[in-house]
């Protein structure tokens, strides 16, 4: 399961990366329109954020300390910089799944998250699916603003 995870986590990571460098310039990144709420800047910050919170500094115990506020407010970061934040992201990713063994995944999630207590591995695959979801929601920005 672990290895399952890693290649996902590195897919889907991969193509965030490529969801932002496809963007055909920087501004477009940070637009909104209309009834969206969310930038696929702040959207990437978010995964970013939240990849590193709960994999990173939970599992990996990185030191990460987030600012989910800051992930929704922040405007105009480049988008060298934003691929550099998700190129350290699937690093700190591989490295901290690297120490998860298939019998902690079957633990409880050290940290409460939900209104209770999940497994690691439940918490794992939730963070695969919100990673998709956001994905999905940059891809859409992207080619609408594209177009």
């Amino acid at each position: 399961m672990v290895k399952i995870l890693k290649t996902l986590f590195y897919r889907d990571l991969n193509r965030l990366k490529s969801e932002i460098e496809l963007y055909n310039n920087d501004n477009d990144i940070w637009k909104t329109q209309k009834g969206i709420t969310n930038s696929a800047g702040n959207l990437c910050l978010h995964l970013v954020g939240n990849l590193n919170t709960y994999i990173g500094s939970v599992i990996g115990k990185s030191n990460y300390v987030r600012d989910r506020e800051l992930e929704f407010s922040s405007k105009g970061i480049s988008k060298t910089e934003l691929i550099k934040k998700i190129e350290e992201t699937i690093n700190i990713v591989n490295k901290s799944l690297d120490q998860l063994s298939e019998e902690e995944l079957k633990m409880d999630f050290p940290t409460l998250v939900f209104d209770e207590k999940t497994s690691t591995e439940f918490m794992l695959i939730h963070l695969t699916t919100h990673l998709t979801y956001h994905l999905g929601q940059i891809n859409y920005h992207r080619r609408l603003l594209n177009d």
